[in-house]
């Protein structure tokens, strides 16, 4: 009787590495949307807890003044965050934030500023103490379409109140 021996293979067959990178492939399709879906959510909380701040802020004056801060703020920085590059954060620089001891800016009399690198740029007006508008407004991917969160403050028979409305759309 003739035997031939048969090595025993080892490893995976093509079939079986093909459907392994089908698997890969359908689960990247359905990650890496949903991580930038998360990514842009991160940079958007910025500006909720920014103004989330400044409405703080205008209570707090607001206690003790009976009136809101009156002033106008221009964007602050003033321009959008997006350099060369795709670079989608503006640096910090406190200086903008501050006015002059004589001058004090709004941003100073509601003890606002941004410290840390940040995404959107702020502005605030209000005209008289009764309410105001605190505007965020940011290019989170630098494809040129913003993204505006305003915060509108009112003061009905002396107590105050805010909104925040977001934008419809996430950018």
């Amino acid at each position: 009787m003739i035997r031939i021996s048969r090595k025993n293979q080892k490893g995976f067959t093509l079939i079986e590495l093909m459907i392994v990178v089908a698997i890969i492939g359908i689960l990247a399709a359905v990650a890496i949307p949903a991580f930038m879906d998360y990514m842009k959510k991160g940079k958007r909380s910025e500006a909720e807890l920014n103004l989330d701040a400044i409405k703080k802020g205008n209570k707090t004056y607001f206690v003790e003044h009976a009136s809101y801060v009156v002033g106008t703020e221009a964007a602050t920085p003033a321009a959008t965050c997006c350099g060369a590059g795709g670079v989608t954060k503006c640096t910090a620089t406190p200086a903008a934030w501050e006015g002059t001891p004589l001058a004090p800016s709004s941003w100073d009399q509601l003890d606002f500023s941004v410290t840390d690198d940040h995404y959107f740029v702020y502005s605030y007006n209000a005209a008289a103490g009764d309410a105001y508008q605190a505007i965020a407004e940011g290019d989170l991917d630098c494809d040129g379409t913003t993204v505006q969160y305003i915060l509108n403050g009112t003061a009905p028979s002396g107590n105050p109140t805010s909104t925040l409305t977001k934008p419809a759309r996430a950018d």
